[in-house]
């Protein structure tokens, strides 16, 4: 059994939630082919299938068109080439998480320049806590905390080496034309920051 859902055009978090909905209806060993136009969708995509554990393989079938085609019940995750030297992505949003979200690459209200040294001195004070954070979700401008030429991505890499999972929005890197250039942590999608947020014990937002 194979169903085939047109995403061409839709905004995050909807590829991921049409697959979700499509594959819990998909008996095991049936497949769902998502057709996508961007790369980020991709990445989205293929997480949703290293979170659930289907397998899953993506082509390019032309300029800015891609086909993921996800097997419902299978434990084999066959990635594709481009992403094979991506490290597993575990379960997001599990009960216990303590969760920083970073909305904006500045802290506070007022001046601009104090607002972004206040960030910068706070993402270096989560690398200095004894309890670090297990995730760091950032979207709207705080996507831009975890591209190249931020001055809080040397703090982000150390808490990443520590253990804890530094998460961008997708649609937001795409929307300021980032996603080239994000130096740290993953890409996510709405869907998976919601849940993520529903489900930790602890949130913080400075």
């Amino acid at each position: 059994m194979e169903k085939r859902i047109n995403a061409v055009g839709k905004q995050c978090p909807m590829p991921v939630i049409l697959a979700k909905k499509a594959l819990e209806e998909t008996p095991e060993g049936g497949t769902v082919t998502v057709i996508v136009d961007n790369d980020i969708a991709v990445q989205n995509l293929s997480k949703l299938a290293v979170q659930k554990q289907y397998g899953f393989v993506s082509r390019e079938t032309e300029e800015n068109l891609y086909e993921v085609r996800m097997t419902a019940g299978s434990e084999k995750t066959v990635q594709p080439k481009e992403q094979q030297e991506e490290k597993p992505m575990s379960v997001e949003g599990k009960a216990g998480d303590t969760v920083v979200v970073l909305s904006s690459d500045k802290m506070g209200e007022g001046d601009q320049v104090l607002g972004k040294m206040l960030m910068k001195g706070f993402v270096f004070a989560l690398t200095q806590l004894d309890q670090k954070p297990d995730r760091i979700l950032l979207f709207n401008n705080g996507a831009k905390l975890s591209c190249e030429g931020s001055d809080a991505l040397k703090d982000l890499k150390t808490l990443e080496e520590g253990g804890t999972e530094i998460l961008t929005c997708g649609t937001c890197l795409n929307h300021y034309g980032l996603e080239e250039q994000l130096a740290v942590g993953e890409v996510t999608n709405m869907y998976m920051i919601a849940e993520t947020m529903m489900q930790a014990s602890n949130i913080v937002k400075p």
